[in-house]
C-alpha cells in the first residue's frame, strides 16, 4: 500500500523528544546517571549471594541481556563476605558491570566489618526506614553514610512505603488532622515518603557525602500512587531518580505494572 493510502491510527507522531528534567550527575563505575545521559537499566539477582559462583553467573546474564547496573543482597555475614570474590570472578569475566549492595537491618555493621565488600560495590542501597529503631535509625544511618564517604562510593537513599519512619508519619498525620479541611490518608503518606527522601538526603550530606553521590528513590505498590510521588519528587529536588515499582507482582500483572 503506498504511504499516501496508509490507514491513519489517530495518534500523531512525536516530531520533538521529551524534555528531560536537568540533574545532578552521578558516577556509578563507568556508567553515569542522571543529567541528559541516557536512561540506564538495573537488574537484580535472585541467587544467594553467599554463592559466589551462582551469583556472578547471574549477575553475567543480565548484563549480557543489557542491564548496566545489578543489585545484589547484602544480608549477612556471609553474603558480605563473597562481594569481594563476586567483583572478582566478574572481573577475569571482562563482565564490568556495577554492583549495587541491598542493605538492611545490619547494613551498618556489615559494612564495617568487610572493608573489601564496601570497596568491591560500585554504589549502596539504603533504605533509611529499615537501618534501626528510634534514635539508632539516624545514627545507623550515618554511620553507613560515612563509609559511602570514606571509599567515595554513590548512595542510593531508597525509600518504601511499607517501611517508612512511623515516627514521621506519625507527626504528618497528626499536623494534617489539625487541618481545617484534612487531607486523604493516602495524599498524606506520599508526602511522607518525598518528605523521607529528602530529608535523609539533606542528613546525607550534612554527614559529609557529595550531593553527586546521592541518587533517591521513593517506592510504591500501585502505579498511579508511583507517578504522583515521583513527580511530586522530581519537581523538589535535582537529584537522579531510580524508579521502581515495589511489590510488582508476577506474571503478567507485574509485567505491565513495572512498565506502565
Amino acid at each position: 500500500m503506498p504511504a499516501s493510502e496508509t490507514p491513519s491510527t489517530g495518534v500523531e507522531p512525536m516530531n520533538t523528544p521529551l524534555a528531560r528534567r536537568q540533574t545532578r550527575q552521578v558516577a556509578v563505575g563507568p556508567v553515569t546517571l542522571g543529567s541528559a545521559g541516557p536512561i540506564v537499566v538495573q537488574a537484580m539477582t535472585n541467587t544467594d549471594t553467599a554463592d559466589a559462583q551462582a551469583t556472578a553467573r547471574q549477575v553475567e546474564a543480565l548484563a549480557l541481556a543489557g542491564a548496566e547496573l545489578v543489585r545484589i543482597t547484602v544480608n549477612g555475614h556471609e553474603a558480605a563476605a563473597q562481594v569481594a570474590r563476586i567483583r572478582e570472578l566478574l572481573d577475569r569475566r571482562d563482565i564490568q558491570v556495577p554492583l549495587v549492595g541491598d542493605f538492611h537491618f545490619n547494613g551498618h555493621r556489615l559494612l564495617a566489618a568487610y572493608p573489601e565488600c564496601a570497596q568491591a560495590l560500585g554504589k549502596y542501597r539504603i533504605n533509611p526506614g529499615n537501618v534501626g529503631k528510634g534514635a539508632r535509625r539516624d545514627e545507623q544511618f550515618c554511620s553507613m553514610i560515612e563509609v559511602a564517604c570514606r571509599y567515595d562510593k554513590p548512595v542510593r537513599i531508597g525509600v518504601n512505603w511499607g517501611s517508612l519512619d512511623p515516627d514521621l508519619l506519625a507527626r504528618m498525620m497528626d499536623a494534617n488532622a489539625a487541618l481545617p479541611e484534612p487531607l486523604q490518608a493516602d495524599a498524606v503518606m506520599r508526602e511522607a515518603l518525598v518528605v523521607s527522601a529528602l530529608d535523609n538526603a539533606q542528613r546525607a550530606i550534612e554527614v559529609g557525602l557529595p550531593a553527586e553521590r546521592i541518587v533517591l528513590s521513593a517506592k510504591v505498590s500501585h502505579v498511579q500512587d508511583l507517578i504522583a510521588v515521583y513527580r511530586n519528587l522530581a519537581a523538589r529536588c535535582d537529584f537522579p531518580l531510580h524508579l521502581g515499582l515495589t511489590e510488582a507482582g508476577m506474571g503478567s500483572k507485574g509485567i505491565v505494572a513495572s512498565t506502565a
